[in-house]
């Protein structure tokens, strides 16, 4: 829970709002455009943003009020009811937490973390909510650009492996791969480790008359 947090943010202008908190030991100060705070007060029903939000949703500081309304209005059409329900214990002052996403002015898609705790007075009455937002849009497309490239990887050397065993069998593709499946099932080793180390085995295990002839068949075919 956030206590009073009139002397934490200090006047609410800008990135006055990226001061220290208690939610400072959640997130520490993040990146100065992937994390930014936020306040609800009850009372008022009003928004505050520092820098880094506004601009998130595509604004320049102090350029836009923002409101519940605006709020949905950025959010993902596909997100809207499940924001909309966080949105209600906002309002009612409760902690939340939520993923999802949002889309600036500039029809950019942004993946967010928002998390928000209560704001009481000293008299421990909830006020209003206080918390951040996170930006991971970056840190998401690098997982999949990491899961990508790593299938990217795994196919090339099953599709070697399956090579070595179409041209050693005469069979087809579909067929090798059923063989390093089959292999797979027997040694539990998953196909991409299995086709790897069939290929790193396989590595010099052929004979000098093997070798000239994919020489001669290299430098013939056409």
């Amino acid at each position: 829970m956030v206590g009073d947090t009139s002397a934490q943010f200090a006047t609410p202008s800008g990135d006055d709002l990226e001061v220290h908190s208690d939610l400072d030991l959640v997130v520490g100060h993040g990146e100065p455009q992937r994390v930014g705070r936020f306040r609800y007060w009850l009372g008022e029903q009003r928004w505050e943003w520092s820098d880094t939000v506004a601009r998130m949703h595509g604004y320049e500081p102090g350029t836009v009020e923002p409101s519940t309304e605006l709020l949905l209005q950025h959010k993902h059409p596909e997100d809207r009811p499940q924001v909309a329900e966080v949105l209600e214990r906002v309002v009612q002052g409760e902690p939340f937490s939520s993923r999802h996403r949002i889309i600036d002015t500039r029809e950019q898609e942004h993946w967010v973390i928002v998390v928000g705790d209560r704001m009481v007075d000293d008299a421990g009455v909830v006020t209003g909510t206080a918390g951040f937002y996170v930006d991971v849009t970056d840190v998401l497309q690098a997982d999949v650009s990491a899961a990508v490239s790593e299938v990217a990887e795994s196919r090339s050397v099953i599709e070697q492996a399956k090579g070595v065993l179409m041209v050693a069998y005469g069979i087809s593709a579909e067929r090798a791969f059923d063989i390093l499946v089959w292999r797979s099932q027997e040694t539990n080793v998953k196909v991409r480790d299995l086709a790897a180390r069939f290929l790193a085995a396989m590595s010099g295990a052929f004979s000098p008359d093997s070798v000239s002839l994919v020489d001669h068949t290299l430098l013939t075919v056409d």
